[in-house]
């Protein structure tokens, strides 16, 4: 058998991602972060089922093998990448190849680091036969697929300005977009699209107006706002026909003391639509003006094909840190819903364009401002899903309080000026309505504090999550109703993906330093 093992691999390894591939629900790959441009993280595969869900059994296991004496690269926030029955993901410095049938390691890949923050790396991006990966010292890098050797390594951004890379590219085209972090301390967010061939930077777009524009008044100067944050490290998601990325903006700076930068601080807490040829924006929509609570906007903006009214739409849905879920027409970025999804108490209503208003008094103040949600917020980063059989939008969700403290209320103040303290904070998985923002179904978790991992939904009406207590949970999409569960002995720690191979559906999870995969009992 060993030698037809090494033809199969030596097989899929001569193969190459069909472009067409991320425009398709995910069955036998999963080629992208999302699985496919839309975001939705939606798999079409019925093999497993709410009937047949409580037979899932453990398929294999891989723990990451790094080098000896080497620091701990920490957990997988990798959603995994599959093309050809191989399985990519990566952590901080670090990409694997894995047979995902087995498990088994094919290769390992090793940057060497000049630093940098090592917060984690949400993985690969694929384009034909090659890989893209960020590293937190700010390289955009692309190996081969077939070895994990390098091709070339291109700089991103400037780590010396405390920078630094964390999110999973975008293949759009003959683009790969990038996006990039910092540490919050005076400096400008961007995103960017490089030549998949050379590496060549083709264009750079800044999250800050053009000086003189109605829009740079949203500034007290120009000074300010070229120096104020909104970072880029979400998940972008693509619209083929409308030929339109769509990604969110990180918090303005300084974060929480506010005072040098009066007014809604544009583009930062903002979704963006942005042509991918060209780097110009389409438009705009901002969910937390004048943020002072570091609620980035960085949340995946998912891409639903629905009705409102009686009436097709291409729109758009996010269930944003700040507690809000926006539903936008995604040709004009015009507001259709704008509802809570968790406590929020920090904005005293909502304007004509959808967008919340703050309320000063939720300002943090020198003696404290009780808030909802907490600085964490009532969502993060990992990714939501849209079921287009259910019609529901499935997010892990926090109700979370704490106080916020402002220490530097001077007019130019420095760093993040403030911070939040204590709290309270419990967890549940909310299956929202999209055509009204309400939830349809609320599943509250057991345990204290909130989880901060994905969800998958899937067409066989099964919904995967994980709880506060490290249990990778099933449930009915429709109901809610749990359905099975499997420890894992230490937190979920990314988004879970399908594929199917040789008639078999597995899923796939991380937790800590390891990924299990889990397939149907025969």
């Amino acid at each position: 058998m060993k030698p037809l093992i090494i033809l199969l691999a030596a097989a899929a390894f001569a193969q190459t991602l069909d472009p067409a591939k991320l425009k398709q629900p995910p069955t036998d790959t999963w080629p992208s972060f999302n699985g496919d441009y839309s975001g939705r993280r939606f798999s079409p595969l019925t093999n497993i089922t709410s009937e047949n869900v409580k037979s899932l059994s453990l398929a294999w296991v891989y723990r990451m093998n790094t080098p000896p004496g080497g620091p701990f690269p920490g957990s997988i926030k990798a959603s995994p990448v599959v093309v050809d029955g191989v399985m990519f993901f990566t952590v901080p410095d670090h990409v694997w190849a894995i047979d995902a049938r087995t498990g088994r390691e094919l290769w390992h890949f090793s940057w060497p680091s000049r630093g940098g923050i090592h917060i984690g790396n949400r993985g690969v991006a694929v384009y034909g036969k090659w890989l893209y990966f960020e590293t937190p010292d700010c390289n955009l890098v692309s190996l081969n697929m077939k070895d994990g050797k390098e091709r070339w390594h291109k700089p991103i951004c400037d780590p010396d300005q405390f920078y630094y890379a964390s999110a999973a590219p975008l293949i759009v085209g003959n683009h790969v977009i990038a996006g990039v972090s910092g540490d919050d301390l005076d400096v400008p967010g961007y995103i960017q699209s490089h030549d998949p061939e050379t590496g060549e930077r083709q264009w750079r777009w800044y999250t800050y107006p053009e000086p003189g524009t109605a829009e740079a008044k949203t500034w007290p100067s120009v000074e300010a706002m070229m120096h104020g944050g909104g970072m880029t490290w979400g998940s972008t998601t693509y619209d083929p026909e409308l030929n339109l990325i769509y990604f969110g903006t990180g918090n303005p700076q300084p974060v929480v003391a506010h005072k040098g930068r009066l007014g809604d601080n544009l583009f930062t807490e903002c979704i963006i639509a942005l042509n991918p040829d060209t780097g110009k924006m389409k438009w705009y929509f901002q969910s937390s003006p004048h943020d002072t609570h570091d609620w980035d906007a960085n949340q995946t903006p998912v891409l639903i094909d629905g009705t409102i009214n009686g009436q097709p739409r291409k729109l758009l849905a996010q269930a944003s840190r700040n507690g809000y879920f926006f539903v936008l027409d995604r040709v004009t970025g015009k507001n259709v819903v704008t509802t809570t999804f968790a406590r929020a108490n920090w904005a005293k209503g909502i304007d004509a364009k959808g967008q919340p208003i703050p309320d000063p008094l939720k300002y943090p103040q020198i003696d404290g401002a009780l808030v909802s949600p907490n600085q964490a917020g009532a969502a993060n980063w990992p990714p939501p899903s849209f079921s287009p059989a259910t019609g529901l939008f499935y997010i892990n969700a926090s109700n979370a309080y704490s106080v916020w403290y402002i220490y530097d209320d001077t007019e130019k103040p420095e760093g993040w000026g403030g911070n939040d303290r204590g709290g309270y904070s419990s967890a549940m998985l909310q299956a929202i309505d999209y055509k009204t923002g309400k939830p349809k179904w609320t599943h509250k978790w057991e345990g204290p504090g909130g989880p901060r991992n994905g969800v998958l939904s899937t067409a066989g009406n099964v919904v995967f999550a994980a709880d506060p207590l490290n249990n990778f949970v099933a449930l009915n999409a429709t109901t809610g109703q749990p359905l099975w569960r499997a420890n894992l002995g230490s937190a979920v720690s990314n988004g879970p993906i399908s594929y199917q191979l040789d008639g078999v559906q597995y899923v796939i999870v991380g937790a800590g330093d390891t990924l299990y995969g889990f397939a149907m009992n025969r």
